[in-house]
Parts: C-alpha cells; sequence; structure tokens
C-alpha cells in the first residue's frame, strides 16, 4: 500500500526536517531515519510536536525501557497498526524481549481485550473497591 504522501528523504529534507531528523539519529545512535519520521515530516510542525513527545515519554523514567516498548507493542496490537507493532517489537527486541516473553505479552493482550469486550458488552458495574 503506498502511502497517502511522499515520504521525505533526508537529502530533500527543509532545514528544520534535518534539524529533527539529526536529532532522531543522534537520540537513537543510529545513521537512518525510519518511515514514521519521514511520512509526517510532510508536516515539519507535527513532526517535531510527536518527535519532542517520543523522547519525553519512551525516554528515562520510572518505567523500564523494555516494559515501554512492551506496553507501546500492546497497544499498537489492540489499535491494529502494523507499522507500530513491527517497530516497537524490533525496540523491544534490541531491549532484551525474548520469544517466549513476546508470546506471553500476546496472551495477556488477547486475555486483556477479551475481557474488556465482556465487560463493556454485559456493561458490568465497578466494584466499589476498585474505585
Amino acid at each position: 500500500m503506498p502511502p497517502m504522501l511522499p515520504l521525505i528523504e533526508y537529502d530533500h529534507a527543509s532545514p528544520e526536517v534535518r534539524a529533527v531528523y539529526d536529532d532522531i539519529m543522534a537520540t537513537r545512535q543510529t545513521d537512518w531515519i525510519n518511515n514514521f519520521w519521514k511520512a509526517i515530516a510532510n508536516d515539519p510542525a507535527t513532526l517535531e510536536r510527536v518527535w519532542s513527545q517520543v523522547k519525553a515519554v519512551m525516554g528515562p523514567g520510572e518505567i523500564a525501557p523494555l516494559v515501554k516498548e512492551m506496553i507501546y507493542v500492546a497497544v499498537s496490537v489492540t489499535n491494529n497498526c502494523e507499522y507500530c507493532i513491527r517497530s516497537h517489537s524490533a525496540a523491544a527486541r534490541k531491549k532484551g524481549m525474548t520469544d517466549a516473553q513476546f508470546g506471553e505479552l500476546m496472551a495477556v493482550i488477547a486475555l486483556a481485550n477479551q475481557t474488556n469486550r465482556l465487560a463493556n458488552g454485559y456493561q458490568i458495574p465497578v466494584d466499589d473497591v476498585f474505585r
């Protein structure tokens, strides 16, 4: 499936887009820009805003980097975003996720989606102890 807009390659990027690309490569210690960023670079303000959010949320914090990536995978599976499933699964693997952990993660995602739908369908009232 072709993208909705052209992917903005580094050599054809505006100076403001190149500045974000440079920060992405420096932060991630890589020499390439993935297609997600190339696509949203069509709107430089969105590119800069989303990259800033990614650095803030996915950077160091109270939650371990691997756990953050696994949460991202879980949400991406639930939202049916193939791109995000693949890119964040790759990031999680780089941070140490094993095949067994991936399988268990998929089981938790499937279970949560099933029980969420049951709770929503039955319109189950929340127990007072959980409020």
